[in-house]
């Protein structure tokens, strides 16, 4: 199952921005102006390799989401271990288009988010190690030891986690303290294998938390740039379609 969780309300965003119309969830036309051609025909193939019965279990903007991460990484097998909570995607692009941050755990991820937030809503990028010290503490990460206080600093931030594990599990303490506030979505897509599977396990027991991860080992900055930009241009297109 891809929907297991029902999705928190985002921070600092309008009620009535929350949660995207019914005419939202179709997919958006005229990107034909937006996309690259290149990408399209990308876009086109690939729907076109996938079984009508892997795409079936996402709603049409989690589809986007897996597309684009198989176009990111050219794995057609990403589908068996995408997993979205109930309207986290919608939850991600209505705090997007109210202008919520970016923040990332590493600069390669959010240099690959950077482009697309700054064709669509203008939303800033910003990198969990502008708050981190020097040099790593002991037993730790400088990722992790930065994430206080850029959680403190960007309420109701989308956060992309491509790279740190650690700083997955920090996010997931310091919201279960009560320190911070929630983001409206994490992006929790940690690649590797030393505490990976652990993190990842540990997000998907936040129940509370609007979430986009995949299962196993894969992951990393590029993927988690993918997820985010297919919320970036699926909310830009379909304000640029309702106007």
């Amino acid at each position: 199952m891809h929907s297991l969780y029902r999705s928190a309300p985002v921070q600092g965003c309008p009620e009535s921005a929350q949660i995207p119309c019914a005419s939202s969830l179709a997919v958006p036309e005229d990107s034909a102006g937006f996309d690259h051609p290149i990408f399209s025909e990308s876009i086109r193939l690939i729907r076109q390799a996938l079984a009508a019965s892997v795409l079936e279990p996402f709603t049409p903007l989690e589809q986007e989401v897996l597309l684009r991460l198989i176009h990111s990484s050219g794995d057609l097998s990403l589908a068996q271990d995408l997993r979205c909570s109930t309207a986290a995607c919608e939850a991600g692009v209505a705090a997007l288009a109210a202008g919520a941050p970016l923040l990332t755990d590493t600069a390669m991820a959010a240099a690959a988010v950077a482009p697309m937030a700054r064709r669509t809503f203008g939303n800033a990028v910003r990198s969990v190690l502008e708050w981190a010290p020097l040099s790593a503490p002991a037993g730790g990460t400088r990722t992790a030891a930065g994430m206080a206080q850029a959680l403190s600093d960007l309420p109701g931030a989308v956060v992309l986690i491509g790279s740190a594990p650690t700083a997955l599990e920090q996010l997931l303490a310091l919201v279960a303290e009560g320190t911070c506030a929630a983001p409206a979505l994490v992006i929790g897509m940690p690649v590797g294998f030393v505490g990976v599977a652990e993190s990842k396990r540990h997000l998907a027991e936040a129940l509370h938390l609007p979430q986009i991860r995949l299962e196993g080992s894969r992951g990393g900055a590029g993927l988690v740039g993918a997820a985010a930009n297919a919320l970036l241009r699926w909310g830009w297109l379909d304000q640029a379609a309702a106007r």
